[in-house]
């Protein structure tokens, strides 16, 4: 939605994960780096044209949102978690815990665009609030809802058998802390996972009508940006009672989060 802003408001999409959500042939990925993109492509290559999987696993399209705007893709970190990134969700960067071990924690979740956003809060979260951040980077919201589903079917129509958690619940189990969702798409999408996430669960999206303006500019007035999740994730954290209540307050006059001139999460460039 804040992404392709220079080419019109008709280009501001903010739903059509949703849509697709409908179509269960459709495999929705919605990935933030290049290496991410390369083992999707290479499982939907292998599940449509490859020698595995029956008629109905080959029966599918693989749909994937990317964004044109410029910036530095990072090498494919050594040992990447493969399956993670085909499942829908993995860790992208831990938390610098070294002498704070005891800090208040939080969970950022981002797909897409959104990664070097909850990035940047990570930063934030650590040097202005003495708060650890893991990242963790969603490649599919539809996908870790999809196996959810399949596993609270199974678990529907055989109680008697032993059924894993859905991943997105395996992954999540014992992380310190709240988990904040974010990504340049309505809330809704990062909604579909709610249920499953065993932690309080809070989300940042693009609702509402498209905004005509910078991508930093955008990002502010829909608080998605760094800074925003940075509030949001202490206002998660305050609520349970680990930070001080005048916390939130304080971050948001800080980052002067009303003005969308003091937005600074985004690159110029690639709009047309």
């Amino acid at each position: 939605r804040t992404t392709l802003t220079g080419e019109g408001l008709q280009h501001a999409d903010g739903h059509s994960h949703l849509l697709a959500s409908t179509n269960p042939a459709v495999r929705a990925y919605d990935p933030a780096f290049g290496y991410e993109i390369a083992h999707i492509m290479k499982r939907g290559l292998e599940q449509m044209y490859g020698e595995t999987g029956d008629g109905d696993e080959k029966n599918v399209i693989y749909y994937l949102t990317l964004y044109n705007e410029p910036m530095v893709q990072p090498a494919e970190p050594e040992n990447v978690d493969v399956e993670g990134i085909v499942k829908g969700m993995y860790r992208l960067a831990d938390a610098d815990r070294s002498g704070r071990e005891n800090n208040p924690s939080v969970q950022l979740l981002a797909s897409g665009v959104g990664v070097p956003w909850v990035m940047e809060a990570q930063q934030l979260l650590r040097d202005d609030w003495g708060v650890n951040a893991d990242v963790w980077s969603v490649t599919s919201w539809n996908e870790l809802r999809r196996e959810a589903l399949e596993v609270d079917r199974t678990r529907f129509l055989h109680p008697e058998q032993q059924v894993a958690d859905p991943y997105v619940t395996q992954r999540l189990s014992g992380m310190p802390g709240p988990v904040i969702a974010v990504s340049d798409y309505m809330r809704a999408v990062q909604d579909q996972i709610a249920q499953w996430v065993p932690s309080d669960f809070h989300s940042l999206g693009a609702d509402g009508f498209g905004f005509s303006d910078t991508r930093p500019a955008a990002r502010r007035y829909f608080h998605i940006d760094g800074p925003s999740v940075v509030v949001r994730a202490l206002q998660a954290l305050a609520a349970r009672g680990e930070i001080d209540a005048s916390v939130p307050g304080q971050a948001a006059e800080k980052y002067r989060l009303l003005d969308v001139t003091a937005g600074a999460s985004g690159n110029a460039g690639g709009d047309a």
